[in-house]
């Protein structure tokens, strides 16, 4: 297994890095795609500055402190601050993050993980209400849906460890639009306009103008809360949040009615993020490295590895434009998700096979299995694998992506979440808390009494499906970065873009332009309209009928290095961009 704590090492063959020298015209069903592009076995090294975010006002932050001399984790900082004020329905100073940092000098790749933890006090049946689990909706909205936020904390260790500049001067941006005001955009008063955590009292009193509408589109929206919070923020380090005014606030908040919850001060201040190793894995002439568990990128890795194989490989070779390309990526997501819902959750809490789920023999068994069916794939048993039940774990919309390269061709590929559209819509100091608690299985068991891996306990971690990814070569440098938003879908839109990039060589834009196809469980949710008739009668043929996608649309946001330039994208299903200088 690839680790991050040292340098790598020339492993099995030479670096391949890939160089864009032009394309041709293919379709996907009825639409155009780039064909593929050429491989090259030579490149220069990396170098940014490179930012891809969900917003082009976090973007031009990250670059601001790029410009200054500052590191790819300064500006990551930069553009969470921002994004917490401009796309608040995301992400935000109340929620968490996995970020993955890669350190050009050392060639090491470190996982901060800064996924939120349950209170002290919290009991496997944290979302029951008179013995039953209570519907998802009513937890949401409740103060039992706040975990400790983790998010500043992680970037906070990640910034001690690989930041240029001080941290006080990267909150300027943010504070000056909170105080000044920024434009609402189209995205976020769409959510405005929503129900749900739109409509709470906290979230009413901050979207609704003196006139008593509703903010719209074009609209200067001021929150000098915020302001004051990310100034403290700035001033004070992470021990803002862990004691003092801000914090108060936060646990004042979760108190509320309806249904109030228990993190305290105390849960706020012991707190504490974890420096993890990276989870490396060869992948052709790569390597790709993902966040270990709990978040779900050994699942990613897993699914990749199965396209590696004989059974897979020759039918995926076939392109995009190709129907049993597609229902073949779709069981290998029904293979994956059915492992992952079964054996993926906090390790500290529970055995996570990870071994097993790479082991070589294992990946081929399952793998095998793909192309004899259309039906929804059962868990496997890999090795070291300690039997749980499957649960039925939800994760809704509310998430966010970025990308940063440096000068020094170090790097960030950071997926931040409050976890639903506006968290549980409860706000404090100006920013909204997390509903991440609702990521773990509200029953600790199945109705048969078998025991769920993500089953809420005290101090625990929920599982999250947030797998930001760093591309290597074999010689250990930089090649690319990518990841998305998405819930649960967030697996199949990372592997749709390694698949588009890696084995069908398409432009990176390209590759995120392409229909999404999300399959876990018995159905297939997909950009309808994005397929085509042609692709979609192909699939009709192989037993897959497509329906709209029930998930939180992707928000893929990356680059891969071609040659002596990066080939960046931003997905258009959101409002970001990549920029480069």
């Amino acid at each position: 297994m690839f680790m991050s704590k040292s340098p790598f090492r020339p492993l099995l063959v030479a670096a391949v890095a890939l160089s864009l020298t032009g394309c041709q015209t293919a379709t996907v069903g009825d639409a155009a795609a780039p064909a593929r592009v050429v491989e090259a076995p030579d490149t220069a090294p990396a170098r940014g500055p490179f930012v891809a975010a969900a917003n082009p006002l976090a973007v031009e932050a990250g670059m601001a402190v790029l410009r200054r001399g500052g590191s790819a984790v300064d500006a990551a900082v930069a553009v969470q601050a921002v994004l917490g004020l401009v796309e608040p329905q995301s992400s935000g100073l109340g929620g968490g993050a996995f970020i993955m940092v890669y350190d050009a000098d050392t060639q090491e790749v470190t996982t901060y993980d800064g996924r939120e933890t349950a209170p002290s006090d919290a009991t496997p049946e944290l979302f029951y209400e008179n013995g039953a689990p209570l519907s998802f909706f009513d937890a949401v909205l409740s103060g039992r849906s706040t975990g400790a936020p983790g998010a500043v904390a992680a970037l906070a260790m990640a910034q001690e460890a690989h930041g240029s500049l001080a941290w006080s001067s990267l909150f300027g941006d943010a504070e000056r639009l909170a105080r000044d005001g920024f434009t609402v955009s189209p995205r976020l008063a769409g959510f405005i306009a929503g129900g749900g955590q739109a409509r709470t009292r906290w979230a009413t009193e901050y979207f609704t103008k003196p006139d008593g509408t509703r903010y719209v589109a074009g609209d200067t929206l001021r929150n000098p809360a915020y302001a004051e919070t990310v100034a403290t923020i700035a001033r004070d380090g992470i021990q803002a949040l862990r004691s003092g005014p801000i914090a108060e606030a936060i646990v004042d908040t979760v108190h509320a009615e309806p249904r109030p919850g228990s993190l305290s001060v105390a849960d706020l201040a012991a707190y504490r993020p974890v420096a993890r190793d990276a989870l490396c894995r060869p992948f052709r002439v790569y390597v790709l490295c993902v966040p270990p568990p709990p978040s779900s990128g050994v699942a990613l890795l897993q699914l990749m590895a199965m396209a590696e194989t004989s059974t897979s490989a020759p039918i995926l070779a076939e392109g995009a434009t190709s129907a049993d390309a597609w229902t073949l990526f779709a069981q290998l997501q029904r293979l994956m998700y059915a492992d992952r819902d079964r054996y993926v959750a906090d390790p500290a809490f529970v055995g996570v096979p990870v071994a097993g789920l790479l082991d070589p023999d294992y990946v081929a068994a399952r793998s095998a299995l793909a192309p004899a069916s259309t039906a929804a794939a059962m868990a496997g048993t890999p090795p070291g694998g300690v039997f749980r039940a499957p649960d039925g774990t939800r994760e809704p919309a509310g998430t966010s992506h970025m990308v940063v390269v440096d000068a020094e061709g170090n790097a960030v590929s950071m997926t931040t979440t409050v976890e639903s559209i506006f968290g549980s819509g409860r706000m404090a100091a100006g920013f909204f808390l997390n509903n991440q608690l609702t990521d773990f299985s509200f029953s600790p068991t199945t109705a048969e009494g078998a025991p769920v891996a993500n089953a809420v306990a005290a101090g625990k971690r929920p599982r999250s499906s947030m797998s930001p990814i760093i591309i290597l070569d074999r010689q250990g440098r930089l090649v690319g970065a990518m990841g998305s938003p998405g819930g649960s879908a967030i697996l199949a839109y990372n592997a749709k873009a390694l698949i588009g990039t890696l084995i069908w060589g398409l432009p990176v834009q390209a590759t995120f332009d392409l229909p999404n196809l999300v399959a876990r469980g018995p159905g297939f949710g997909a950009d309808t309209a994005r397929f085509g008739p042609t692709l979609t009668e192909g699939l009709a043929r192989n037993g897959i009928v497509l329906q709209p996608n029930a998930s939180e649309t992707s928000g893929l946001h990356g680059a891969i290095w071609r040659g002596d330039h990066w080939d960046g994208g931003a997905d258009d299903r959101r409002e970001g961009v990549a920029r480069t200088e």
